[in-house]
Parts: structure tokens; C-alpha cells; sequence
């Protein structure tokens, strides 16, 4: 069997087993936490304000948002993966907030799935899209009209690319090779005609490497700490070594470290941060946005409450994130997301 057919079918039994694992077993971390836990609000009793002078909407990717929250990449690039983009987008369309497809490698090595990811733009013609590959891709030298055909496929407002390297080393058939990756980057900065946006996957990104993307023209920075999913974790149960005490289930820089440490580094450079890892409530949203982030990224949340109990659930659980986000902001004084940026916080 060559290569090609290999992976073709490799990928997709790839993909589903991480679905299946995320939604059915416990990986997150074990003994870390995102440290957001630590935080709270201040409260203001004079807000000067009210209620209804509150307002969540952001921009990302050139167009309006009505939260300051994503729903981050998950999956595409199987049969089941078209049903799941496409009610997430439906759900993402009816709130008015960004979706974040799966890791699009397949659509390249196939176009046997490639319905998978492009029935999100069809679900949801008005919010911001984007795709997303991995960094041994860009190492391998992808060509940059290889990953504008991945733009087209899915009408996409931006791209990631996903810095993995753990999850690679974790992986039975991982791909760990990372060397040639910043420099892929910039070329993609330079030469795709959307914004590029570099994320983790839950191992967060410290200040030095966020630092390096923005010399290199990136100006999308997803930290995707630690604290929340374990990639790692998830592939040590994908392993058939099954080791017992592994020591990097745990292993990466919590969610909370790595946003205040890039804040000041994305403000100097005018760029945009997201917050991810771990986020799995209104409260960790306006705690990473008072740290510094611009825009929340939550993932697995959204995909247990939709498998669960379906679109409605998912509606349901988005419009009480909202309304709690609401409240909190107006609490702290807070009418714009801006102002949610600076507002004070207190060590618990």
C-alpha cells in the first residue's frame, strides 16, 4: 500500500478517535490547572451604568462578532466531521460568532471529505470562518497555493496554523519534525491574501515564541494554554503503550501565565490575542479578557454540550454564556469589551 492511500485512510480513523475520545473520556489535565481559577473581578457597586449600555460585540477577522468568544478548531475530514461542522456553524451563524474548522491536512492528501469542511461557509454565509493546518505541514514546505486552495474550499476569512509539537511527539504515527516552521510562517504572513492566525493546541505559547511570530508578521496569536484539554493526554490513550505514569499529560504553561505574559507583546504590535485552554464558562471568557486577550476560544465545551443534547442545547449554553458576560461587564462598569481589558482584578 503507498504512502498516499495510507494516510488517506490513517487521517480520517485519526481524526475520529479524537472526537470520540474528547467527547467520551476525561482528558483534561490532570494536576494543572489554567490558573484563571485564580482571578476574580472587582466589584464595582457605582458602575454608572446600565444594563442594557452594555456592549459585547468585537471585530475579528474584518467582521463583527456579537461575543468576544470563538468556537475553536476541532475536526473535518471524515464522514461523521461533516454533520458536526455543519451544526456548529449553524449555531455559530444564529449567535454571530466565529467558527474555527478542523485541521485540513486530509483535504489536501483527499477530496473524498472535502464536503466535511466545506459546508461550514454554507451553514453560516456571514461570520468569520477560518481553517487551520499543522506546523510539520508548513515544515515540509507546503507551497503557499496549496493552502490558498484550503482558503477557497471553505470561503475562509483567515487561517491557523497549529503549533503541535507535543501532540506529535505523543502521537503513535505523529510527525515531530518542526524545524523550517517559523520561516513556512512568514512566508504564509507575506503571501496569503488572509490573516494568518499561529495557535497552540494546549501547551500554550510563552512570550519568546510569541514574540518570533510577531517579528514574522503574525498578527493572530492563539496561546491555547494549559489547563483545560491534554492533546498529550489524548494521544497517550490513542498509544498502545498505555503508559500509567507518563510525565507529559500535565506539561505546558497554563492559560492564564501565557495571556498576561503575551499581552503587552500583542498590544505593541497592534495584534490580536485570543485566549483558549480550558475555557468552560462565561467567567474564564471575561477573566482572560481582563488579563489581556481580545477575543475567547473555547472548543471542547461546545462540542460535549452539542453532541449531548444537540443544537438547541449548544444555543442555550452560548445565550447563557451572553447574558452572564453581560452582567459581569456591567458590574465591573465595563460597556465595551475594550474597557473589560482593563478592568481590575484580584488575586483569590
Amino acid at each position: 500500500m503507498n504512502e498516499s492511500i495510507q494516510n488517506e485512510e490513517r487521517t480520517p480513523s485519526r481524526k475520529r478517535d479524537h472526537v470520540d475520545l474528547c467527547v467520551g473520556e476525561d482528558v483534561t489535565f490532570r494536576g494543572k490547572t489554567t490558573g484563571l481559577e485564580k482571578y476574580e473581578l472587582l466589584h464595582n457597586a457605582l458602575p454608572e451604568m446600565n444594563p442594557e449600555d452594555v456592549d459585547t460585540r468585537v471585530t475579528f477577522l474584518g467582521k463583527h462578532s456579537t461575543l468576544p468568544l470563538i468556537i475553536n478548531s476541532m475536526t473535518g475530514g471524515y464522514e461523521e466531521a461533516e454533520r458536526i461542522n455543519r451544526e456548529l456553524a449553524e449555531v455559530c451563524q444564529e449567535i454571530g460568532i466565529p467558527l474555527g474548522l478542523g485541521s485540513q491536512r486530509q483535504a489536501m492528501e483527499s477530496g473524498r471529505f472535502h464536503e466535511s469542511w466545506r459546508v461550514a461557509r454554507r451553514a453560516a454565509p456571514s461570520i468569520p470562518i477560518f481553517g487551520n493546518i499543522g506546523a510539520p505541514e508548513i515544515a515540509k514546505g507546503v507551497e503557499t497555493g496549496t493552502i490558498q486552495k484550503l482558503v477557497e474550499l471553505i470561503e475562509a476569512d483567515g487561517f491557523a496554523v497549529h503549533l503541535n509539537p507535543l501532540q506529535e511527539l505523543m502521537q503513535p504515527e505523529g510527525n515531530p519534525e518542526f524545524r523550517g516552521v517559523l520561516s513556512g510562517i512568514e512566508r504564509l504572513a507575506r503571501e496569503l491574501p488572509v490573516p494568518i492566525i499561529v495557535k497552540e493546541v494546549g501547551a500554550g505559547l510563552s512570550a519568546d515564541v510569541v514574540q518570533r511570530l510577531l517579528d514574522v508578521g503574525v498578527r493572530h496569536i492563539d496561546i491555547s494554554g494549559a489547563g483545560g484539554t491534554s492533546w498529550s493526554g489524548v494521544e497517550l490513550l490513542r498509544s498502545p503503550l498505555r503508559e500509567s505514569d507518563n510525565p507529559f499529560w500535565d506539561w505546558g504553561i497554563p492559560t492564564a501565565e501565557a495571556v498576561a505574559e503575551a499581552r503587552p507583546l500583542c498590544e505593541e504590535a497592534g495584534a490580536t490575542l485570543i485566549a483558549s485552554g480550558g475555557i468552560s464558562s462565561s467567567r474564564d471568557v471575561a477573566i482572560s479578557i481582563a488579563l489581556g486577550a481580545n477575543i475567547a476560544a473555547s472548543a471542547r465545551p461546545m462540542l460535549q454540550t452539542l453532541m449531548a443534547g444537540g443544537q438547541q442545547s449548544l444555543t442555550h449554553l452560548l445565550r447563557e454564556w451572553e447574558r452572564h458576560l453581560r452582567y459581569m461587564m456591567f458590574l465591573v462598569g465595563a460597556k465595551t469589551v475594550a474597557a473589560l481589558r482593563n478592568a481590575p482584578l484580584r488575586r483569590i
